[in-house]
């Protein structure tokens, strides 16, 4: 861990908060001189006070011991980039459409990579009144079912989650052209145009 480095981070995180070097000391039981120490790169913070640090600034624990917040590329939000996140312990669903670190329960998180669609997960869809109708010959079983789907377009998404033992269809609304895609819980994220 490089101090100088770790504490210009702190400064700089600091500073963004609106915050004396006093006010950060209280919130964690410690002395103003501690924080100036670390600020000026004469030492660095124990790490049994890193958490307290990441919950104040809002940053990972990782990113303070670097001592660096690289910001992403502006990409300007474009969904043809859209990236799709499954927790593998709690099955929350995260998208994004850039760059990020990811993280859910603990545990970083890869964005999923489209599978090749296969007659087991094949879909059919139909439109019923101004809907698509998108139906599933798919089990929904606990161990093995459709987790979502998710109509992507240009400027939004819209996400239909599905639980086990629920019949495998959705019904989204007719807007533009986009991409529909579709999470297997034991085969992975698929896409398909509509």
């Amino acid at each position: 861990m490089d101090c100088t480095k770790v504490g210009k981070l702190l400064y700089d995180l600091r500073k963004e908060k609106r915050m004396t070097q006093k006010e950060i000391a209280d919130k964690m039981n410690i002395s103003d001189k501690t924080v100036s120490k670390w600020e000026r790169g004469l030492g660095c913070p124990d790490i049994s006070l890193l958490s307290e640090l990441s919950d104040i600034f809002g940053v990972n624990i990782e990113k303070i011991l670097q001592g660096d917040l690289s910001i992403n590329d502006t990409d300007g939000g474009n969904m043809k980039r859209i990236k799709f996140y499954v927790c593998p312990a709690c099955g929350n669903i995260i998208t994004s459409t850039g760059l990020g670190e990811i993280s859910c329960c603990g545990r970083k998180l890869e964005s999923l990579h489209v599978q090749e669609i296969n007659e087991e997960h094949n879909l059919q869809t139909t439109q019923v009144e101004n809907d698509y109708y998108i139906t599933f010959n798919h089990e929904m079983t606990k161990d093995h079912y459709i987790s979502f789907v998710a109509y992507v377009m240009f400027d939004r998404v819209h996400l239909v989650k599905l639980y086990p033992e629920q019949n495998a269809e959705v019904r989204i609304p007719i807007m533009r052209k986009g991409d529909l895609y579709f999470y297997c819980s034991k085969h992975g994220l698929m896409k398909q145009k509509i």
